[in-house]
């Protein structure tokens, strides 16, 4: 096959080796779904993303190691990211995804990125929640993509362990842990999705899109949220109407070709 180059970016961080890291493939034209999935598997981070121009943008695709999936804020980010830094984009790309159109743009060293709102504010089963992940829960709340759990306070959210298997059992995309911040962060948070094969996701931007409408009546429309995995990494969040803006910083870590 032809050389195809990839890059490796650390999304939400502005060191290497922090935030959450997605490899990119920019294509030529779409590539066969079979061997986008083999990709994922074989770089084995939590999301690959694959982007090719299409119609006035490009058409973005998400894929865990394990499936494909509708939303992925980092991948997006780090997508945006190599465009920027390859000069295939200026300052705005719009991306056509399984969510819909996602439209990102350049702010000096951070991406902005425009995504719909997901408010988790149908009812969900709490007593099932905290079996699963083994602590108390103040309150939950079930929608599109995660179910989210608010917990005491932010050292709460740090010692969870969660019974994965449960969490699976709960049937959502992802499960959401989050108390109010206890530093510079109006809120934290955690994320665990070993249903599409991430047992814990370092930082997850889509997730952004549940917690600013869930904490918005108490901290604001406009908040700093920080997620508690071992890599960490920190969103700015902003709630305008039924839309939410995610930015962040992105670093790339590593550029390669594929050979086979």
């Amino acid at each position: 096959m032809t050389q195809q180059p990839y890059t490796v970016v650390d999304a939400f961080t502005e060191r290497p080796f922090a935030g959450n890291p997605a490899a990119v493939l920019v294509l030529d034209a779409p590539g066969d779904e079979e061997w986008m999935q083999l990709l994922a598997r074989e770089f084995n981070l939590s999301e690959t993303a694959f982007t090719f121009p299409e119609g006035d943008g490009w058409r973005l695709r998400w894929f865990t190691p394990t499936v494909e999936v509708d939303a992925c804020g980092h991948a997006t980010l780090a997508a945006a990211h190599t465009l920027f830094e390859r000069g295939l984009a200026e300052l705005t790309v719009n991306f056509d995804t399984r969510s819909g159109r996602l439209v990102c743009r350049r702010d000096g060293e951070q991406v902005v990125m425009d995504w719909p709102t997901d408010p988790c504010d149908q009812p969900a089963d709490e007593t099932a929640i905290a079996q699963a992940i083994g602590v108390p829960v103040q309150a939950a709340g079930e929608g599109r993509h995660y179910l989210l759990a608010e917990v005491a306070d932010a050292a709460t959210v740090r010692k969870v362990e969660p019974d994965l298997a449960a969490v699976s059992a709960l049937g959502s995309t992802g499960l959401i842990v989050t108390a109010a911040g206890d530093g510079t962060a109006d809120v934290v948070s955690r994320m665990f999705a070993p249903q599409s094969g991430i047992p814990e996701d370092p930082v997850t931007g889509s997730a952004h899109c549940c917690l600013v409408t869930w904490w918005a009546p108490r901290v604001g429309d406009e908040l700093t949220a920080e997620q508690l995995s071992a890599r960490g990494g920190r969103v700015h969040v902003r709630l305008n109407g039924d839309r939410v803006e995610l930015r962040g910083h992105a670093v790339t870590v590593a550029r390669g070709q594929l050979v086979a």
